[in-house]
């Protein structure tokens, strides 16, 4: 470099650095994580509490120790499933109060836009209202990824409500396998009235339906074919049914969709309360016809309990969620066995190799399993 070529790019570098555009290197700025309070933190990580520690914090409206209890029960470790029954079992006295409600729909139909709305009516109010937004797991890290809570900012902050995201750990239909444990804790910490949103996919809405004492469904107009955005099956368990987004250029149309859904809801057998789903318009943007929806689930609420319908279904619920726990049970028994265990990656193998069919597969491995449970009950009797 010659001497001429090194005073241009002296005057240059000047140049930028008294431009306008020029930015300066600044201050070094500290990190933001303090590592030695890292450290600390790591350092008193507490384990689990008492048993009455979680009871009485439940029963007091303690949320903390609430969203604890529920981590537990969403916990897949055995010691934290034994504790977290025991919980459940002194919570059972002070459940059941509450009114229950389903809400499903179509992907985009704004089911948590809906459940806010709502929320915020009740809340304002004096209810106490707890949101289970049932979250799509990750199949790779099994984790929430809609992350329901960031899209109801101002009811995850009302101090009368309680949202909480569950991811669903990949159970059928995208329902949380612990929802109605969840449910009778919240219940017992005074929320009275809870909401299940389901993720609107699969056959979600048959598991959140065995669980609710409302089952409301959210669609859309303007959306095409109507009839055709849900399956036959969701409509016919729907309590109501509620056109979402009826708001400026889309009233009409959602009038029309709303004809369409009662038309449609002749067809059906009559249900055995005598209750006939109603359909309704609102916007939840708008915060228009919502009081409307909660004057139908209150009705609906009168008449259950009129009939004798409503004690009748929670009696059903029991029942079907004792024939959940047994057929779960008799999995993870199944699955932990150590011969099992054991055996399970080589008739795999031989099922990949053509040796065996599915059935024999399966055979084999209930085979090993029974065997084993009865050589254990005999040396158990010998003993």
């Amino acid at each position: 470099m010659n001497i001429s070529d090194s005073k241009k790019g002296k005057n240059i570098k000047a140049e930028e650095a008294n431009s306008a555009m020029h930015v300066s290197e600044g201050i070094e700025q500290p990190d933001s994580v303090n590592p030695e309070a890292v450290k600390s933190f790591l350092k008193k990580k507490p384990g689990l509490l008492p048993l009455e520690q979680y009871v009485d914090g439940i029963l007091s409206g303690d949320r903390i120790i609430l969203s604890k209890a529920i981590t537990l029960v969403e916990s897949s470790l055995p010691q934290h499933y034994e504790l977290a029954q025991r919980i459940i079992e002194k919570c059972m006295p002070h459940s059941g109060k509450s009114i229950r409600v389903g809400v499903t729909g179509i992907p985009g139909a704004g089911k948590s836009t809906f459940i806010e709305a709502l929320g915020k009516y009740l809340t304002d109010r004096g209810y106490k209202i707890a949101v289970l937004a049932v979250d799509p797991s990750s199949e790779i890290s099994r984790g929430s990824i809609l992350g329901d809570k960031t899209r109801m900012e101002k009811l995850s902050t009302d101090d009368n409500a309680f949202v909480r995201p569950s991811p669903t750990a990949g159970t059928l239909g995208g329902v949380a396998r612990k929802t109605r444990e969840i449910i009778i804790m919240c219940e017992a910490a005074g929320f009275d009235r809870v909401f299940v949103e389901t993720v609107g996919v699969g056959q979600s809405e048959i598991a959140v339906h065995s669980m609710v004492d409302f089952f409301l469904l959210i669609m859309l107009a303007g959306a095409g074919d109507e009839l055709q955005g849900i399956k036959r099956g969701v409509i016919e368990m729907s309590d109501g049914i509620i056109i979402n987004k009826a708001d400026g250029d889309n009233i009409q149309k959602a009038k029309n969709a709303k004809n369409q859904y009662q038309k449609a809801l002749k067809l059906f057998p009559k249900t055995a309360s005598n209750w006939v789903p109603k359909v309704l318009t609102c916007s939840a943007l708008q915060k228009t016809g919502i009081d409307k929806v909660w004057n139908m689930i209150m009705d609906h609420n009168k008449l259950m309990k009129e009939t004798g319908h409503f004690r009748l279904k929670r009696n059903q619920q029991k029942i079907d969620r004792m024939y959940e726990t047994i057929n779960q049970s008799l999995s993870n028994y199944f699955y932990t066995n150590p011969k099992v265990e054991g055996r399970i990656y080589d008739v795999e193998r031989s099922l990949l190799s053509n040796r065996f069919s599915a059935f024999q597969a399966a055979q084999k491995l209930l085979n090993c399993y029974f065997e084993d449970l009865e050589k254990t009950n005999t040396n158990e009797n010998r003993s």
